[in-house]
């Protein structure tokens, strides 16, 4: 669906993207992370046919970005970071005018009509954009997003000034629309990515240094494993490194502590520590990776 083969962007003196290369199958919603600066904005914008690639090749649908950018744009449905809206027209105004854009072909009342229901604009609907939140306008950038059924969806940054509410509602819909459209979704926000994306790539100085499934990306990127464990007595850090196994630990708070260990065998070691030292376990969960973790392990350039 869409292929990015030896992508490099420079700008004057500065490459914006090192030799990219990945490729995206349909019905996918990918993460597209990295921190500011890294290149993740530069590279959607390619894709959309926004800007041009110094050199390198991209297709979307088998339709080359360069050669063939009209085609491209048909297919492509595209939020960008900073959503341009005309803030003068009304919702529907603004969303009748999109149909326009792209020559919708079909009955423009009731596309409109659905589109407004899917993002939740109805009672928003005869408001000015002007007179909307930072959250319903990125509601009508994401309906302007959909409004011509694009096969592909480029999200950067949607759920920028939602509320928890609404952060909800929007993840529920880019996963729906994920199952039937490729979908890359470029947030900061890690537990956004750990619900509705399928895979993740991870960009940092403008090249990739991560390219796997969520699950896979946060189980092979650490050394040991992490373990959360509460006593019914204090205990110091001293006794717990005694522990054979235990590689660091961490206060959380009162006794409970995070310890990070080589392997899950260590747990009956704990075990039997806490009783060879009257001490009672009184919980023992075992802690996935967290992807915020993973991420800064990748694009720490300290």
């Amino acid at each position: 669906m869409i292929s990015v083969k030896n992508i490099t962007k420079v700008y004057g003196s500065q490459k914006a993207l090192d030799d990219v290369s990945f490729e995206i199958g349909s019905g996918q919603v990918i993460g597209f992370l990295g921190p500011n600066g890294a290149g993740k904005s530069t590279m959607m914008k390619i894709i959309t046919c926004y800007i041009p690639q110094t050199s390198g090749d991209v297709s979307v649908c088998g339709y080359d970005v360069t050669e063939q950018s009209i085609d491209v744009k048909k297919i492509v449905g595209y939020l960008p970071e900073h959503n341009p809206l005309y803030p003068e027209m009304y919702v529907k105004e603004y969303l009748n005018y999109i149909c326009g854009v792209y020559k919708f072909e079909g009955k423009k009342d009731a596309k409109i009509k659905e589109l407004i229901e899917l993002t939740g604009l109805t009672v928003e609907q005869n408001k000015k954009i002007a007179a909307l939140s930072k959250g319903y306008r990125q509601r009508v950038g994401l309906a302007q997003a959909l409004i011509h059924d694009p096969k592909v969806l480029i999200l950067d940054e949607p759920t920028s000034g939602l509320d928890p509410n609404q952060l909800t509602e929007i993840r529920a819909l880019i996963k729906s629309i994920g199952k039937e459209k490729t979908v890359v979704l470029s947030t900061h926000i890690m537990q956004e990515v750990e619900a509705i994306c399928d895979r993740v790539i991870i960009i940092n100085r403008g090249k990739i240094v991560a390219n796997e499934s969520t699950s896979v990306l946060q189980k092979s990127r650490t050394s040991g494993e992490i373990i959360l464990v509460e006593f019914d007595s204090a205990v110091s850090e001293k006794q717990l490194r005694s522990i054979d196994g235990v590689q660091s630990c961490e206060n959380i708070n009162g006794n409970k502590w995070r310890l990070k260990v080589n392997d899950l065998t260590v747990r009956s070691s704990i075990f039997k520590w806490a009783v060879a030292n009257d001490l009672t376990a009184l919980s023992l969960q075992v802690e996935e990776q967290r992807l915020e973790d993973v991420f800064h392990q990748l694009t720490n350039n300290e």
